[in-house]
C-alpha cells in the first residue's frame, strides 16, 4: 500500500530556549497570543508571541516556500520575547489554568493552589483551606449542553453540608461554604482530587484575585491513584493506572468505561474543545467518547509507543514524544504531517493549544525549550498541494472543509477551477472537466482558447481569470497535448536518472499517444461546453458555445450530434462554419444550419444537390452502417430523407417563388411530400391557388387532385372553377382506371400490364379508390358544371356517375333508366322515387321494368317487389291497366290482393278516424254546455276569496276551479288565472265527460 503523501499543515512562528541550564519545563498553557511555562523549580514564565509575524521579509516571496526543517529557530526567536518571570513555590509547577476573562491564572504546585494576574505583576497569592492537591480539572460545558448547574442544585449537598449551612454556612477550619442566595454558578468551577477525595469547588473573586476565595459545591469519594482528569458537562472522567472511570458530578455515582491492560502506557485525557468529546488514550490508541463515556466515531492509531502529550488544533490532533509532533485528522485518522523539534530521548514533552474551537496556534516544548507552530491558512496548504500536483490529497483537504464549513462557496468553486486547469495542463483531461462542472463561477469562455486559437471572434470575450497562478496560460490542445507528452518523456529520462518527478505513474508505466489524448481532451471539453449550453450565458458566449462545439463535433466525426445541434435552436455562427462545413464535405450539417438560421434558399440548394447526386457518394445514409447494405434501398433512403427535410423548410415558408421553385423535385422523389407542401397551414401566407395549379407537372394527376381537393374540403372553396376543375380530373382518372381494370380482367391482357396496374394503384396517394372519391365529390357538390362533366363521361360505362349527373340535371327519366335498367339496382331506383315523391314516379319505374325497351325481357321480380314494397301508393285500376298480359298470374295474384285489402284497410281506418273525432268534438260541445248552464247561489255571508269583501250585490266571476271573486278582483288577476295561482291556459283542467275521462 503506496504511503499517503504529507501536507504542510503547520509552519514554525516561535522559537525560545530557557534562558538557564537549571531550569526545566514542567507545565505548559497557551492563551492567545500569551504563553505560560511552568518549570521544575517552581517557577512560572511569561512569554509573549508575534501574532503575525512577517516569515519573509523579502518583497519578493519565493512562490514555493522553504520546507519546515529548512527554518532556522533564531529567525524565530525573534517573534517570542520572555517578559516576566515570578516564583510560585520550592516544587514544581503541576498545572496552570488562565482564567483569560478575568485576567487571573489559576496555578498548582506542592499540593496548593496559587492565584496571580495574567501580567504575573502582582503578588502571588495561596488560596487557604486546600492542601494535598494532586489534580485540578476545571468545568467546561458544551455549546448545546443541558448539564446540571451545581450552585443551585442544593438537594446534592451532603447531611453535613446542610447543617453547616444552618450555621452560618462556615466550617471548622474557617472556610466558608456556598450559601442559599449565592450567585448562580460562574465559569470557574474546577474538580480538586485530595488523597482519595474528589471535591467541586466554585472560586469567588471579588474586586481583586487577592480577595478571592471558593466555595465546596460537592465532596464525594474518588479513585485511589488519579493520573489525569477531564470534566464536562455532568461527567468527570478520571483515569489511573487501571483504567477510565466517569463520575456524575450531580448524583456522585461512578461506573468503568473500560480498563487498561497489563503492562501499558500510563493513561491520558483531552479534551477537543470543537467537538466538545474526550479522547482516551489505551496503549497508542486514541478512542473518542462523549461527556457520558460512549465511544463515538473512529479512532486514531498513533505510532508505536504513543505520545508523551496531546493537544488539538482545528481538525487535527497533535501528539508529541521523542521530539516529534504528528498531526493527525480526527475524522479519517490518517497521519496529515510530521515535524522534528528535537533529537530523540530529548525526556518528556509537553504540547499544549489554547481553549476555544478557533484556535490557530499550538505550542511544543522540550525541557529545555518551547516552539510554537501556527496553523498554515487553509488555502496556503491548498496551492501547497497543488504544486506539489498532490491532486487527490487537495481535494480531500477540500472536502473536509467544505463538510466542516470553513470554505465558502466562492472559494470552493475557484477551487474547482484551478484544480480543473491544472487537471487540464497534466492531461487528465476527465477529472478537469469534472472539476470546470463544480465550479459556479467559472465561465464557459474560458475554455474558448483551448479550442480556437487567438486572435478570433471570442478573444475579447475570455475573462482574464488567473485564480491562484499555478497553471500556464491556456493554448490550444494541440500544444497542451504536445507540450504534456513532452513532459512525459522527460520524466521517463528522469527517471531511468533516479530523478524522482511528479509526472502520473500511469503515464510512465504506459505513456498514452497523441491521437489518444487529443480525442480524450476534445470529448471532455464537448462534454463541458454541452453542460454550459444549458446556463443563462450572454449571446456573444452562446455563439462562442455553440460555434466552438460544432468544430469539436466535426473533429472527431461526430455526424449525428452534429445535425442535432444544427437542426434544433443554436447560436451558431454560419460564417465561421460556412467554409468549415462545406470542404469536409458535411453537407447534411450545413443545410440543417441553413435552415435554423432562415437561410432556406441555400438549405433547399443543398437538399437538391443531395437528392440529385447521392449516388455519387456525397454522404452516406445511417442505414448503411446499421447493416443494410442494398445499394438500391441507401440512394432511395437518401433521396427520401433529402425530400423530407426540403419538404419540412418548404411547410414553413411563405415564399411562393421558392416554394413552386422546388416542388417538382420533391414531387419526382415522393408525391405525399410534395402534397404536404403545398397543404400546409403552418405558414402564415397561403399561396395563390391558380399559380399552384398551373405550375403543378400534368402527369402529377394525383398531386392536382389532392390540392383541389385540399381547397374544396378543408379551405372551403366556393370557386365553380375548382370544383369543375377537380370534378373534371377525377372524372379523367376514373375513366382510365375503368379501362385499365377492364384490359386487366380481360382474359387477353398480358402479366405486363396486369403488373403495371397493380403498381399504379398500389403508389396511389390516396386510400380511396377514384370512383368512389368521384362519386362521393358529385353528389356532395354543387358547385361544378355537370354538364361539363357529362359530356366527359358520356361515352364511358361510368353509369353511376351518370346517373349522379342526370339527378343534378333533374332528368328523372333518365336517373331511373340508368339506375333500374342500366345498373338494374331497384333499392336505389325505389328510394330515388321516394325522394321524388310523386305517385306517378312509381309507375314511372314500373312501366320501365314491365317494358324494359331495347329488347330487353321484362324484369317481372322487380316490379313484384316494387308491387309489394309501395303498392299501397299506387292507384290499383292504373296497375291493372299497367300489367302486362305475359306476366305470371301467380306473381300477381297475391300482390294485387293485397293492394286491394290495404286499400280497404286505409279506407276503413279513414272513417273510424273521421268518427273518432266527431265524437269528441260533440263531448266538447257538452262539456262548454254544461259549464255555462252552472248556477252560483250567492247570499249575504259570500265573500270574495280574493279581498274577502263581501259580495252582495256586486259583480262576480267564478273561475272553472269553482273560486269565485269579486268583479275588481276578477279584472285585477285576469280571466285566465285564478285566486290560487293556477294558469289555465298551461295547466289545463279536464272535467269528466262520456268520451273523456279525468
Amino acid at each position: 500500500m503506496a504511503k499517503p503523501k504529507s501536507r504542510t499543515a503547520v509552519e514554525p512562528l516561535a522559537h525560545f530556549d530557557l534562558p538557564t541550564h537549571h531550569l526545566s519545563i514542567r507545565s505548559l498553557t497557551l492563551s492567545h497570543s500569551t504563553l505560560y511555562l511552568g518549570t521544575q523549580n517552581g517557577s512560572l514564565l511569561l512569554l509573549s508571541l508575534n501574532p503575525n509575524p512577517n516569515p519573509n521579509p523579502n518583497p519578493n516571496p519565493n512562490p514555493n516556500p522553504p520546507s519546515i526543517e529548512s527554518v532556522s529557530f533564531s529567525s524565530l526567536s525573534r517573534n517570542v520575547s520572555l517578559l516576566r518571570t515570578v516564583s510560585i513555590s520550592d516544587s514544581p509547577v503541576e498545572s496552570i489554568f488562565v482564567l483569560a476573562e478575568i485576567g487571573v491564572v489559576l496555578v498548582l504546585s506542592d499540593g496548593f493552589l496559587f492565584l496571580t494576574d495574567s501580567l504575573l505583576i502582582q503578588p502571588v497569592k495561596k488560596l487557604s483551606g486546600l492542601k494535598g492537591v494532586t489534580l485540578v480539572a476545571r468545568r467546561f460545558r458544551g455549546i448545546h449542553s443541558q448539564s446540571t448547574d451545581l450552585v443551585d442544585n442544593s438537594s446534592n449537598l451532603s447531611k453535613g453540608q446542610r447543617i453547616l449551612d444552618k450555621f452560618g454556612g462556615v466550617r471548622s477550619n474557617g472556610v466558608k461554604t456556598r450559601e442559599v442566595d449565592q450567585n448562580r454558578e460562574g465559569n470557574y468551577v474546577f474538580a480538586l482530587v485530595l488523597g482519595r477525595k474528589l471535591m467541586l469547588i466554585e472560586l469567588v473573586l471579588g474586586s481583586s484575585f487577592l480577595n478571592a476565595s471558593f466555595v465546596v459545591l460537592r465532596e464525594m469519594q474518588c479513585f485511589e491513584g488519579v493520573k489525569c482528569m477531564v470534566w464536562l458537562d455532568d461527567s468527570i472522567i478520571v483515569s489511573t493506572i487501571n483504567g477510565y472511570s466517569l463520575v456524575s458530578c450531580v448524583t456522585g455515582q461512578s461506573g468503568v468505561i473500560f480498563s487498561l491492560p497489563d503492562l501499558s502506557r500510563p493513561p491520558l485525557l483531552k479534551l477537543l474543545w470543537r467537538e466538545w468529546k474526550v479522547m482516551l488514550l489505551v496503549d497508542n490508541v486514541g478512542v473518542i467518547v462523549d461527556s457520558l463515556g460512549q465511544p463515538v466515531g473512529g479512532s486514531l492509531v498513533f505510532r508505536k509507543g504513543g505520545p508523551d502529550s496531546v493537544g488539538e488544533l482545528s481538525s487535527y490532533a497533535v501528539v508529541v514524544r521523542d521530539g516529534k509532533m504528528e498531526l493527525y485528522h480526527k475524522k479519517s485518522g490518517s497521519c496529515i504531517q510530521t515535524v522534528t523539534f528535537g533529537v530523540e530521548g530529548v525526556g518528556q514533552c509537553i504540547v499544549a493549544d489554547e481553549e476555544n474551537r478557533s484556535a490557530e496556534v499550538v505550542a511544543v516544548a522540550t525541557p529545555t525549550k518551547v516552539i510554537c507552530y501556527r496553523k498554515v491558512p487553509s488555502e496556503e496548504q491548498i496551492k501547497d498541494l497543488l504544486r506539489k500536483k498532490n491532486f487527490k490529497e487537495a481535494i480531500s483537504l477540500v472536502e473536509e472543509l467544505a463538510c466542516e464549513g470553513e470554505m465558502s462557496k466562492e472559494m470552493l468553486s475557484l477551487f474547482h477551477a484551478q484544480v480543473g486547469f491544472l487537471l487540464l495542463f497534466d492531461l487528465h483531461f476527465e477529472e478537469a472537466v469534472d472539476h470546470f462542472l463544480q465550479s459556479e463561477t467559472m465561465q464557459p469562455s474560458e475554455v474558448f482558447p483551448f479550442i480556437m486559437r487567438d486572435p478570433n471572434r471570442w478573444s475579447l470575450l475570455v475573462p482574464r481569470n488567473r485564480y491562484w497562478g499555478l497553471h500556464p496560460p491556456p493554448v490550444p490542445l494541440e500544444d497542451v497535448v504536445d507540450d504534456g507528452l513532452l513532459a512525459i518523456q522527460r520524466a521517463i529520462f528522469l527517471r531511468k536518472a533516479g530523478v524522482e518527478t511528479a509526472v502520473d505513474e500511469m503515464f510512465l508505466s504506459n505513456p498514452p499517444t497523441r491521437a489518444e489524448l487529443l480525442e480524450s481532451a476534445i470529448k471532455n471539453i464537448i462534454r463541458y461546453l454541452e453542460v454550459s449550453r444549458q446556463k443563462d450565458l450572454t449571446l456573444p458566449v452562446k455563439e462562442g458555445v455553440d460555434t466552438l462545439l460544432m468544430y469539436l463535433y466535426r473533429a472527431l466525426n461526430y455526424v449525428d450530434d452534429m445535425e442535432k445541434l444544427a437542426s434544433s435552436e443554436n447560436y451558431c455562427i454560419v460564417e465561421e462554419l460556412e467554409a468549415l462545413l462545406d470542404g469536409s464535405g458535411h453537407l447534411r450539417t450545413l443545410a440543417f444550419l441553413y435552415a435554423s438560421k432562415g437561410m432556406s434558399s441555400k438549405a433547399l440548394a443543398i437538399w437538391r444537390i443531395l437528392a440529385r447526386n447521392y449516388s455519387s457518394g456525397l454522404w452516406k445514409d445511417p442505414a448503411l452502417e446499421t447493416g443494410v447494405h442494398d445499394s438500391g434501398a441507401s440512394v432511395t433512403s437518401g433521396m427520401e430523407t433529402a425530400a423530407t427535410e426540403a419538404s419540412k423548410i418548404l411547410e414553413d415558408s411563405s415564399d411562393q417563388e421558392l416554394i413552386l421553385q422546388h416542388l417538382s423535385w420533391i414531387a419526382d422523389i415522393n408525391p405525399l411530400l410534395a402534397v404536404r407542401v403545398l397543404t400546409s397551414e403552418t405558414r402564415t401566407n397561403q399561396l395563390s391557388p391558380d399559380e399552384v395549379i398551373a405550375a403543378i407537372d400534368p402527369k402529377k394527376v394525383e398531386i392536382l387532385q389532392r390540392y383541389l381537393q385540399w381547397l374544396i374540403e378543408d379551405q372551403d372553396s366556393d370557386d365553380i372553377r375548382f370544383h369543375t376543375y377537380y370534378a373534371l380530373s377525377l372524372a379523367k382518372s376514373a375513366i382510365e382506371t375503368f379501362d385499365s381494370e377492364s384490359a386487366y380482367q380481360s382474359p387477353d391482357a398480358g402479366k405486363q400490364e396486369q403488373m403495371k396496374t397493380f403498381d399504379i394503384q398500389k403508389d396511389s396517394i390516396f386510400q380511396s379508390p377514384v370512383r368512389e372519391r368521384l362519386q362521393i365529390f358529385l353528389q356532395s357538390s354543387d358547385l361544378y358544371d355537370p354538364e361539363e362533366v357529362l359530356h366527359l363521361i358520356e361515352g364511358s360505362e361510368l353509369w353511376l356517375e351518370k346517373a349522379i349527373l342526370y339527378r343534378k340535371l333533374g332528368q328523372e327519366s333518365l336517373v331511373l333508366q340508368i339506375l333500374a335498367l342500366k345498373l338494374e339496382d331497384s333499392e336505389a331506383a325505389e328510394q330515388y322515387c321516394a325522394e321524388i315523391g310523386r305517385p306517378d314516379a312509381y309507375m314511372q319505374l314500373l312501366d320501365m321494368y314491365l317494358d324494359p325497351q331495347d329488347g330487353k325481357e321484362p324484369m317481372f321480380k322487380a316490379a313484384v317487389r316494387l308491387l309489394h314494397n309501395h303498392g299501397e301508393s299506387l292507384d290499383p285500376l292504373q296497375v291493372l291497366e299497367t300489367l302486362s298480359p305475359e306476366m305470371p298470374l301467380q306473381l300477381a295474384s297475391d300482390t294485387i290482393l293485397r293492394m286491394l285489402r290495404a286499400r280497404l284497410h286505409h279506407h276503413r281506418q279513414g272513417q273510424i278516424a273521421h268518427y273518432l273525432s266527431r265524437a269528441v268534438h260533440i263531448d266538447a260541445r257538452l262539456a262548454r254546455l254544461e259549464e255555462r248552464s252552472r248556477l252560483v247561489q250567492i247570499n249575504d255571508e259570500s265573500l270574495c276569496d280574493s279581498c274577502h269583501a263581501r259580495l252582495g250585490t256586486k259583480l262576480f266571476a267564478m273561475y272553472p276551479d269553482d273560486t269565485v271573486v269579486c268583479y275588481k278582483c276578477f279584472r285585477r288577476q285576469g280571466e285566465s288565472t285564478s285566486v290560487t295561482g293556477r294558469d289555465f291556459k298551461q295547466d289545463v283542467l279536464f272535467k269528466p265527460g262520456w268520451l273523456v275521462s279525468r
